[in-house]
């Protein structure tokens, strides 16, 4: 619990002074086009887990072969599965751009969809029920464009800065949208990791190599469900 209240404060701190610059650059440094997915040439053999979210899904701060997107997939080689793994997180994004990039990283088909967004609305204040509603577009947008995907949701938690009443209101938000749409959910993305120095970069909110290798752990344990073994 220490920890995780000095993750908190780090995190709310860092948030505070990055989050608006990274909102007003992403576009600048880090257009759609250039966010790490695969040609649908590429992956067309396959089947694919597309991870769609923030600067922890891109893997901020470390070579992509350290996210755990990359990870992921190399223990679906390691175990004979035929999936290709599309890391499509984009740093500074919330839910509300997240909703408006869906379609466009739609365009290739997905059989399954991980969906690992609102961590910023939450350090922003953005009305709880704002994050949880735009969530629940992206989810219904990715049942609409394929009623045969699998929606796998990560859950997320905040800083108690906005007050313990949002705080607690932000974390149910992701039960709640498991629970109304049927889909897995991963309790907290970061369980383990944050809050521990050794575990996170110098900034002391994006995991270091090893931090994603259990961030990896805590994914998997719920996408190994989810996977099919051809």
């Amino acid at each position: 619990m220490r920890n995780l209240i000095r993750y908190c404060a780090i995190l709310s701190i860092f948030l505070m002074f990055s989050c608006g610059e990274n909102a007003e650059k992403k576009s600048e440094e880090t257009p759609a086009e250039e966010t790490e997915t695969k040609t649908e040439a590429e992956v067309s053999e396959k089947n694919v887990i597309l991870f769609f979210g923030n600067s922890l899904t891109a893997g901020m701060g470390l070579e992509p072969s350290e996210a755990f997107p990359a990870l992921i997939q190399d223990r679906l080689d390691s175990l004979g599965y035929e999936y290709e793994v599309v890391n499509a997180g984009l740093s500074g994004e919330t839910t509300a751009s997240g909703k408006n990039r869906i379609n466009w990283v739609l365009n290739q088909d997905v059989d399954v969809f991980v969906l690992e967004l609102g961590a910023n609305d939450g350090l922003r204040g953005i009305p709880i029920e704002e994050t949880k509603r735009n969530l629940q577009d992206i989810i219904d947008t990715v049942k609409e464009e394929n009623p045969g995907t699998k929606i796998v949701l990560a859950g997320m938690q905040i800083p108690p800065n906005m007050g313990e009443e949002y705080t607690t209101e932000f974390r149910n938000i992701f039960p709640e949208l498991s629970e109304k749409n049927d889909v897995p959910l991963i309790p907290f993305l970061l369980e383990g990791v944050a809050g521990d120095p050794e575990l996170n970069q110098q900034d002391g909110i994006h995991p270091t190599a090893d931090g994603y290798k259990i961030v990896t752990d805590n994914v998997w344990s719920v996408l190994e469900k989810v996977v099919e073994k051809e």
